[in-house]
């Protein structure tokens, strides 16, 4: 298990280097994860593997209204919007939204239905005030997303979750009432306790056959783990994103490829403790259920999830 191999010059460093620290930092500034998002999510393949799952759950629930608030480059809302949703989509991260707003520009002579896409910059501590960028429906959302381990990337300084509270609280008051929300956390419980990602059959969110490696950095403070580290290796060779400046990586076959790198932290959700976090706000007797993976179900009882999904109802 790694503990502080996350270092540069000594350093334990949260992110890749060259983004800002100040406030609730953006850690896909430096456009590095950005620029090769699309092979580390596989593109149609991230979304085939839970486009069936998602929908039956929304139309279950009598969802036509949803607030992707964590829409990154757009990939979930524009599943959403093809099903034929609502859909208002935000992200912190303007590198992320940049692809999003091209994806719905390239889309929207030929198919009506992204016109009314809206997609704007969002803070999950404030999203009343997003109005600038897009406008909310009067009453609430049926549904708001917060998917592909998005949440985990909000820190928690102050050491009492207080932020994590307030975030919830804010999706919960962009619901309306008989609203879900939909969000998820990959299962940190076995990260915490292996030091590595579950070896899943499902990857669920990210498909990419570019994927070289991803290291794990396990951070401890006085016993507790406080935060997971991801270093990212994904292969570029021959996309056209190369230049002299990446490394370099052999792999099993003997090929050498150029290697994309950039490095993402998370704050480690165990499966109780987020369900303390969502029962907090929503109420302990909320109808509530956790999906591995998005099944239903486990398909075998030694099954480890690489996510737990959660379905929450804000009450009538």
């Amino acid at each position: 298990m790694a503990k502080t191999n996350a270092k540069v010059d000594g350093v334990f460093r949260t992110r890749s280097l060259g983004i800002a620290a100040s406030g609730v930092q953006d850690q896909y500034s430096d456009g590095k994860a950005a620029k090769v998002w699309h092979l580390y999510i596989g593109g149609k393949k991230r979304t085939n593997e839970y486009a069936d799952a998602i929908t039956r759950v929304l139309r279950e629930n009598g969802v036509q209204t949803v607030l992707d608030a964590a829409c990154g480059t757009g990939v979930d809302s524009i599943l959403l919007v093809e099903a034929g949703f609502t859909v208002k989509s935000v992200d912190a991260s303007d590198k992320m939204l940049k692809y999003a707003h091209k994806l719905r520009w390239q889309r929207h002579s030929s198919d009506k239905a992204f016109e009314n896409w809206e997609i704007g910059e969002g803070d999950w501590l404030d999203l009343e005030n997003c109005e600038d960028s897009i406008h909310h429906p009067d009453g609430g959302y049926d549904c708001v997303i917060c998917i592909g381990n998005s949440f985990a990337h909000l820190p928690d300084f102050l050491g009492d979750q207080s932020m994590h509270k307030r975030a919830i609280s804010n999706f919960h008051k962009m619901l309306k009432p008989g609203g879900i929300l939909i969000i998820d956390h990959r299962n940190y419980d076995h990260i915490i306790k292996f030091g590595k990602l579950p070896n899943s059959s499902s990857k669920l969110y990210y498909q990419g056959d570019r994927i070289h490696r991803i290291k794990t950095s396990v951070l401890t403070v006085d016993g507790e783990c406080t935060m997971i580290t991801l270093d990212y290796e994904i292969d570029i060779s021959g996309t056209g994103l190369a230049d002299a400046t990446d490394p370099m990586r052999e792999k099993p076959d003997g090929t050498v490829v150029s290697i994309s790198q950039f490095r993402l932290s998370y704050y480690p959700h165990t499966l109780a403790k987020f369900n303390a976090l969502l029962e907090g706000v929503f109420g302990e007797d909320a109808d509530h259920k956790v999906l591995p993976d998005f099944m239903e179900s486990k398909p075998s009882e030694d099954y480890v999830p690489s996510y737990l999904v959660h379905i929450i109802k804000r009450k009538e």
